[in-house]
């Protein structure tokens, strides 16, 4: 039992610095941008009711949503929008229209994840160092430039892993939370009756009075709630019950905390609309204030950043991303890996967003637009699950689901009005990145149909072969084919140009499945096809690490067995040349064929020794 408690006080403290970093550094622009869009007149009554609508944002979208409903929808135990795509697109796999229709949207919420992670930094970072304008108005020409180092240095240590800074992560987001609870605390003392804001009435009263107010500011309230999406994409790692004790016993109370005595400043000094997160603190706490918060704001980052590299994992499982190099990071967590693609390209966007928009008010106006979408997304997705997978009556899901939609929903129509004030940047993002992956995706299906329909049946061929066999070689040769039961291209080649077969041959094909994990008790399937030749079908989840050399490994006692320095692996390698009107747009069918011109990794994605790895090539049209 006290191991137990150790172990979930340890989680519970994991969950705080990687779950909440992103919605706990929210307090360092949202009420600022609600008062500072012009929008709502500076008035006691306005303040009660802005007050009161972010906390039950917090309350709604948060608590009930995410905590309540959206957490009990684990796919063997994982989250997230791509675990949560698997799980419904398994519940409506009879249903091949609507299951399309449902892939194609949550890999649309997925690519929008990356425009989230674009601005997220950008915005967290660049807020945090705004905090050197209060202390000087000379600092102003200083906040650009530093906050770019700062980026540049998150992004350059990614590739030593985040092992040894990842336990300082749950103590100093602590620290952060404390600190802007006594923040608010200690004005919320001077004006007690600030706490009044948490009876919905002044809400409802606001939202009564002020309509059409209400309706455009909606896009700046919905940045008290941006980062709450990672409750459901983190819960693998930590459990539910750990971040549901994290957000009601601290994340909560400390944010609500904070929004109140912001306001309590507020009713004080109206001056201090301008950046009232930092003029709550005195003048001697400010610069470590703004050293706490850009600690907590890279806190945020980091674990975005981590989080775009297991996505992208994901993605190129599910054949939606050509192979990808992914280097692991630590030798005890297979779940740390660094991407160099997709951590330098985030970096490039991430600057491109600060030097465009250069202040955290501009880029408010471009975030939201992408969260939103993947917040209604998600209650899309969650419907299904609860009536195709729970199979819950029709009436129990639609009220279920039908509140939150309609909440999500008002949060999104009102950040399309931000669209052309940089919501379209995120949206550019998301949309470029969709582009690639259902471009790879239908060219790789056009391409494996072409070759499918061009191969020779294996057995058959082995059978010929063996009518008058070529010369047997030592050891052991390993064809890896995307199609099960066709000759590999490489095969053909080998016995056209040397003209020896080796004495044991696998051939292999490697499938991902919709479902994060698979055990090795299911994760060989071997048919043995005479003359000491097996097919091999090995088995991954999304959230796997493909190794071929250690799957193959369990062949030991099964007839063959594998010598490290005697075993050949033969990768073939197509040249795709496209061609029109082969059931793709020409533009698509040119970018596909250089994105497979310039796809690599696939080695090192499988975990191929290099040393042993034979790259064959033959061209396709497609």
């Amino acid at each position: 039992m006290s191991a137990s408690k150790s172990s979930l006080a340890a989680l519970t403290l994991g969950a705080i610095g990687v779950v909440y970093g992103d919605i706990g550094t929210s307090v360092l622009y949202a009420l600022k941008e609600v008062f500072g869009s012009g929008h709502v007149p500076f008035t006691e009554e306005n303040i009660y009711g802005i007050l009161s609508i972010f906390f039950w944002t917090l309350t709604v979208i948060v608590s009930l949503k995410y905590v309540v409903l959206v957490l009990r929808a684990d796919n063997h135990g994982e989250g997230g929008l791509v675990a949560m795509l698997a799980l419904a697109s398994q519940s409506v796999k009879d249903k091949p229209q609507l299951r399309r229709v449902l892939l194609l949207l949550g890999i649309f919420g997925t690519c929008l994840f990356y425009g989230d992670g674009v601005i997220t930094p950008a915005i967290s970072v660049l807020s945090a160092v705004e905090g050197l304008e209060v202390i000087s108005p000379g600092f102003k020409r200083f906040v650009i430039p530093l906050t770019l180092v700062i980026l540049f240095c998150l992004f350059a240590v990614q590739k030593r892993g985040t092992a040894g800074i990842g336990k300082f992560f749950g103590p100093i987001t602590v620290v952060w939370f404390v600190t802007i609870a006594v923040l608010g605390v200690s004005h919320i003392i001077d004006q007690p009756r600030i706490l009044w804001a948490i009876s919905p009435h002044y809400a409802l009263g606001f939202m009564w009075n002020n309509p059409g107010t209400t309706f455009i500011i909606l896009g700046a309230v919905v940045l008290c709630v941006t980062g709450g999406e990672a409750l459901y994409a983190d819960m693998g790692h930590f459990g539910k019950k750990p971040i549901r004790l994290a957000w009601f016993s601290i994340v909560m109370p400390a944010l609500t905390l904070n929004y109140f005595g912001q306001g309590a400043l507020l009713l004080d000094y109206p001056d201090a609309v301008k950046n009232p997160f930092y003029l709550m603190a005195p003048d001697w706490a400010l610069l470590p204030l703004v050293g706490l918060a850009t600690m907590a704001t890279v806190i945020a980052s980091q674990a975005l950043i981590s989080g775009a590299f297991s996505v992208t994992k994901q993605v190129i499982q599910l054949g939606y991303l050509p192979r990808l190099r992914i280097d692991h990071t630590s030798v005890k967590d297979t779940g740390q890996i660094y991407m160099p693609f997709v951590n330098w390209g985030l970096f490039v966007a991430i600057v491109l967003a600060v030097v465009m928009f250069k202040s955290s008010s501009n880029l408010a106006a471009a975030y939201g637009i992408a969260v939103c979408t993947d917040m209604l997304i998600t209650t899309i997705l969650t419907f299904y699950v609860i009536r195709y997978n729970w199979k819950y009556p029709l009436w129990l899901c639609i009220g279920a689901t039908g509140f939150f939609f309609v909440v999500d929903f008002a949060f999104w129509t009102s950040n399309l009005l931000k669209f052309f004030e940089g919501g379209w940047f995120p949206l550019a993002i998301g949309g470029a990145i969709f582009t690639l992956m259902v471009t790879w995706k239908d060219g790789r299906r056009l391409l494996n149909e072409k070759l499918r329909a061009d191969s020779l049946d294996l057995s058959s061929f082995l059978e010929a072969v063996f009518v008058s066999p070529p010369a047997r070689v030592e050891g052991t040769a390993v064809f890896l084919t995307a199609d099960k039961g066709s000759v590999p291209n490489a095969l053909l080649h080998n016995l056209k140009h040397n003209k020896v077969l080796h004495a044991n041959n696998l051939f292999v094909t490697v499938k991902s499945h919709e479902v994060p994990w698979i055990g090795l008790d299911k994760r060989l399937q071997i048919e043995s096809l005479g003359h000491d030749c097996w097919q091999v079908i090995i088995n991954y989840g999304f959230k796997n690490d493909p190794d071929v050399p250690k799957a193959l490994e369990q062949m030991r006692g099964r007839g063959c067995t594998l010598d490290a320095m005697t075993t050949s692996y033969f990768l073939s390698r197509d040249t795709v040349v496209p061609t029109l009107g082969q059931g793709m747009a020409p533009w698509r069918e040119k970018l596909f064929a250089q994105m497979h011109h310039n796809a690599s990794g696939a080695a090192d994605f499988l975990n191929l020794p290099n040393n042993s790895v034979v790259e064959l090539g033959s061209k396709i049209e497609i």
